[in-house]
């Protein structure tokens, strides 16, 4: 089976369990867990012999043990910067001391970690593929990764959930960093210490990982097939899961892991077998591939019912009747019955109720968003809006990602006269030349009121960049504004008509 046949079959949003190799992929500031202390050892002491002394003590049974590494380099960097306040790592020690005068006792070996991964370093050239990545995110339904980078919430602006705080999530539209985050470095799971705690208190986050296992796709991206991680995970699955049984096999058929292998293409799915260390082989699927954009677009074009993200705003609204808060429900057969309101969960047949999760205003202001993820399914309410014949409405950009929108070639038309009578009006005082929208903004001769002219005459004047547009566009916090909505029009008629 090829993996888009594979992943065409899912019935549920899949949940991803993303490792290292997905940020080696796309950042240029990334590290293995031995490049990482490798690097630390380095910037310690200057050269690279001290690191390798250290890791000759770490070896148990031909293999190399980092947990213990992790320790004793931790051990060795905190005491050398004990020692040497205002040194190389005097901006470590600052931060150090300023928690501890909060009260809060930080390794500076993590604080160092923190700052390693502070900044998210892109490669240029993995920009289409992190796109391509982007449209997936509709129909995916949790995160878990082990990195402690920001490079999955940059890209899929979840909500990132660290330690303690995985026992009290929402799983859909969650991010879960299971060996802790950049931006909390208490949480950083790195040395034997940590990883014995962890353990200890794991068996929750185990029951709740293992709820998003039973009843979601699973697919490990960034790990390679001998990784400990999937190791436990799957013995967690199969201690609880009778491996005969047909929810045994579900998940099976569920699993998928995604290897990387270097300029390869492949596109066929194989079973694998992996020896649990004594406790018995499970039998997974398995691609590898150096392709990764047939694996999101393979995810992008699975089509479910609704969105990954529109399933989490139903939850919320659930949450919020459980936790007792002040929310009116109404259950009724009837939808016109019901008046409006802050939040209405209505229940009834399909025939009799209609689900609207985004008016058009929220659609043009969640614009971007939309294109991105190329989210057709959510573009077939734009055939139940009223829409004004004066009314700016970006219908090119959303007809691009779906073409059976029944009202597009209206839409586009009044489009095409709006933006027309807007550059028929533009005054002499608005047709200035720029190249740049900062320049725009800058020229003091424009009057404020008039900028947003000069900026749509300068589009179809071709001299804007439409990237340059875009981040202007983007930056506007006030997206319910005529002019906002006006640009944006203009933006999306030059761009894709």
């Amino acid at each position: 089976m090829n993996i888009k046949e594979f992943i065409s079959n899912f019935k549920n949003h899949p949940v991803l369990f993303v490792g290292t190799g997905v940020s080696l992929r796309y950042l240029s500031n990334s590290y293995t867990w031995d490049g990482l202390l490798k690097k630390i050892a380095f910037d310690l002491k200057g050269n690279s012999e001290y690191y390798l002394d250290l890791k000759s003590t770490c070896q148990e049974d031909g293999v190399y043990n980092f947990e213990k590494l992790a320790s004793l380099l931790e051990n060795e960097f905190n005491e050398t910067l004990i020692n040497d306040r205002n040194g190389k790592f005097q901006e470590i020690n600052d931060v150090f001391y300023e928690n501890m005068e909060n009260g809060q006792n930080l390794s500076r070996f993590k604080i160092y970690i923190s700052k390693i991964f502070s900044e998210l370093e892109i490669r240029e050239d993995k920009n289409p593929e992190i796109a391509e990545f982007k449209k997936a995110r509709k129909n995916i339904g949790s995160i878990i990764t082990t990195n402690y980078d920001n490079l999955i919430e940059h890209i899929f602006e979840f909500d990132k959930l660290i330690g303690n705080n995985i026992l009290l999530s929402n799983p859909y539209g969650s991010i879960y960093k299971i060996h802790g985050c950049t931006t909390e470095p208490h949480k950083i799971i790195i040395t034997e210490n940590d990883y014995s705690q962890f353990d200890g208190k794991y068996e929750l986050i185990r029951a709740q990982l293992l709820s998003l296992f039973i009843h979601h796709p699973i697919i490990f991206i960034g790990y390679g097939v001998g990784d400990n991680n999937i190791k436990k995970i799957l013995k967690t699955i199969f201690t609880y899961v009778e491996p005969n049984s047909d929810l045994a096999k579900n998940i099976r058929n569920n699993f998928l892991l995604v290897e990387y292998e270097k300029d390869a293409d492949n596109e066929v799915i194989s079973e694998h077998d992996i020896d649990m260390d004594g406790y018995s082989t499970v039998r997974i699927n398995k691609i590898k591939t150096d392709n990764f954009t047939l694996i999101y677009q393979a995810l992008a074009n699975i089509h479910l019912p609704i969105s990954a993200m529109d399933v989490r705003k139903v939850q919320n609204v659930v949450a919020e009747i459980y936790a007792g808060g002040k929310i009116e429900v109404k259950i009724t057969e009837d939808l016109d019955s019901l008046k409006n309101g802050d939040k209405i969960l209505a229940i009834g047949s399909s025939k009799t109720i209609s689900y609207q999760y985004q008016t058009a205003s929220e659609i043009m202001t969640n614009y971007f968003k939309i294109m991105e993820e190329s989210n057709h399914q959510i573009l077939v309410l734009i055939d139940k809006y009223k829409l004004q014949s004066a009314q700016y409405f970006p219908i090119f950009g959303f007809s691009s990602i779906n073409g059976e929108i029944k009202v597009a070639d209206k839409l586009k038309a009044q489009q095409i006269t709006n933006i027309k009578n807007a550059l028929k009006s533009t005054s002499d005082n608005q047709k200035k030349k720029h190249n740049t929208i900062q320049a725009i903004m800058d020229d003091m001769s424009i009057p404020l009121t008039y900028k947003i002219g000069c900026i749509i005459w300068n589009i179809f004047e071709d001299n804007l960049e439409l990237n340059d547009v875009e981040k202007h566009l983007k930056g506007i916090k006030a997206k319910n504004d005529t002019n906002f909505r006006k640009l944006l029009c203009a933006y999306d008629l030059k761009k894709y008509e």
